[in-house]
């Protein structure tokens, strides 16, 4: 089941759950004078998240799809968007262009750096390449500055149907998930670097007002403290990383 509501003022969050896997794949819709989809979801989800888009815009105006890695749910319908939608652009880290999407995208992407913004009218959005976090080379982390709106992938991961939107703290619900995937095969699907405690210190510098989960609800609460929290969550589900020696040999 695919279902849209909207999360704050012109955004809205498009959901499935699939129960199967007791899973929510979200995306986040910004109407603007050039729309942006963060997320453009699975290849096979394509047909019910444009329906779901068509009830609060044409999805041919469609100008920006946002993403934070390689990854079928975050890139797998990218091509069936840029087909219904003819002046549409991914926008990724440079990194991400050149490793994927420069062939894999039917059109060129539109690559930003740490200090370039993207606006889209109202709207204006700035990337922040974060490897590995939460996992990928490429990965990065996209901001809205008017509403706060952190667009955090998978950080904050959480299982089960969720509301739209929820006021509260994003922790034990992604202390739970990271658990239970330390104990089945996605076990390490997160990593925990030598970077990852630094990375989210720079997220939090944001302190965005909303953090806008793939997987789960978006969250209305203190960013900052939320992403400061999740850097002590993810060490202790998934263990801190072994430092190697000033002489190259293992710690």
């Amino acid at each position: 089941m695919t279902d849209i509501n909207q999360i704050a003022p012109d955004v809205y969050r498009i959901s499935t759950f699939v129960p199967e896997i007791d899973l929510a794949f979200n995306q986040f819709l910004f109407v603007d004078d050039e729309p942006l989809l963060y997320h453009a979801g699975m290849r096979r989800m394509f047909p019910a998240i444009r329906a779901a888009m068509a009830t609060v815009m044409d999805p041919a105006r469609l100008r920006w799809i946002g993403m934070s890695h390689f990854e079928a749910d975050e890139c797998g319908a990218m091509n069936e968007w840029l087909g219904v939608a003819a002046s549409a652009e991914a926008v990724c880290t440079k990194v991400a262009a050149m490793v994927n999407m420069d062939d894999f995208a039917v059109r060129k992407p539109h690559p930003l750096g740490r200090n370039d913004k993207l606006t889209t009218g109202r709207f204006a959005f700035c990337l922040r390449h974060t490897p590995q976090l939460p996992h990928g080379w490429d990965a990065s982390m996209m901001l809205e500055e008017t509403t706060g709106v952190l667009l955090c992938s998978d950080l904050f991961h959480h299982n089960g149907p969720a509301e739209a939107i929820v006021r509260g703290d994003p922790l034990p619900g992604a202390r739970l998930a990271l658990t239970d995937y330390q104990k089945g095969p996605l076990r390490n699907y997160m990593p925990f670097t030598v970077n990852t405690r630094k990375q989210l210190g720079e997220l939090a510098d944001w302190a965005p007002a909303t953090l806008a989960l793939m997987h789960g609800p978006a969250f209305v609460c203190d960013g900052r403290g939320a992403l400061l929290g999740l850097a002590d969550v993810m060490e202790e589900s998934l263990g801190a990383p072994a430092h190697p020696r000033r002489d190259g040999a293992p710690a």
